[in-house]
């Protein structure tokens, strides 16, 4: 088992960050040994000392080459009817749709399978904005008025998700170092129908909810339910690393990050004990730089003292 003197970054790391978004998690923790580590960080403990006392970073699986992504919240012109520009619903759940049950495919849908079924939440301008929140899995809605609709995650239609970006990269279209989010939505912008046709071959395809009104400065809900702080959440794989655990990144490539970040998302895509995809922020500039994000290095997970050294001993 490591000691945090082995983490490198650790001593210039700003813990103040990760200990506000490990308090936001805490209503929504159930296990004892958080609980009881919620009610020391209520207190506002020093937070180099609250994470050096009560947890032990544990490298799980160090085998496995880490994968870190990046994903942010997207913001996006949007109406609540349709009309002019505004041509692309964003649906909720259909009643009766069950987990991991196939259903309608994403080209079904497009073809309008769910219209007059009243289950439009708001209409976007662009198919490819709509595809790419879908990856997300959440955003924001800027409607004509000024005003702000937050949406969650609702359901998958149960159908595995293919890249296009692979699609792309295999037709010869793009190269695959330039398979990015920035240069997938320009060729589908400047070539609109073999564009949707290609996001058309996709079959999965995500529904959402409207989420009740938070304050704007706060992050989207991961699923936990609670704001995700941008640079200090991320999504992980929770059969490997518990949701609302402290989690050190070391990330490579030009993002660099030695920080501390807190699991409280996950992601169809993100499986084993050494990926995670880093929550960056809301808006274009968060986008731009999510996309970039494609990297290796190394995470750990601090876990609770008795809990870490027992996982230890068992290794």
């Amino acid at each position: 088992m490591l000691g945090f003197s082995d983490l490198p970054g650790w001593a210039e790391d700003e813990p103040a960050a990760a200990l506000a978004a490990f308090r936001q998690s805490c209503p929504a923790l159930a296990d004892p040994e958080f609980r009881a580590l919620c009610a020391v960080a209520a207190a506002d403990p020093d937070p180099r000392w609250f994470f050096e006392t009560f947890f032990r970073p544990l490298w799980l699986e160090p085998d496995s080459p880490a994968r870190f992504t990046g994903y942010f919240e997207p913001e996006l012109p949007a109406a609540r009817w349709p009309g002019g520009p505004y041509r692309y619903p964003l649906h909720r759940p259909p009643p009766g749709l069950q987990p991991g049950d196939p259903a309608l495919a994403r080209s079904e849908i497009e073809r309008g399978a769910l219209s007059g079924r009243g289950l439009e939440i708001a209409w976007l301008r662009d198919p490819v904005d709509k595809y790419f929140l879908q990856v997300q899995g959440s955003g924001r809605l800027r409607l004509p008025d000024g005003s702000l609709v937050r949406l969650g995650y609702g359901a998958q239609n149960g159908h595995p998700r293919r890249s296009v970006a692979q699609a792309l990269v295999d037709r010869g279209i793009l190269p695959p170092h330039a398979a990015s989010a920035a240069v997938i939505r320009a060729w589908v912008r400047a070539n609109p129908e073999p564009g949707r046709a290609t996001l058309a071959e996709d079959p999965s395809y995500v529904f959402f909810r409207e989420l009740p009104a938070h304050d704007p400065g706060l992050g989207p809900l991961g699923a936990l339910n609670r704001p995700l702080t941008p640079g200090r959440s991320l999504a992980v794989d929770p059969a490997h690393v518990p949701l609302g655990a402290p989690v050190w990144v070391e990330v490579e490539g030009a993002l660099g990050w030695r920080r501390l970040m807190v699991a409280q998302d996950t992601g169809g895509a993100i499986r084993g004990a050494q990926r995670a995809d880093l929550f960056i922020g809301t808006g274009e500039a968060a986008g731009q730089l999510a996309g970039q994000v494609r990297d290796g290095g190394r995470m750990l997970v601090l876990l609770p003292i008795e809990r870490a050294f027992l996982l230890a001993l068992g290794d």
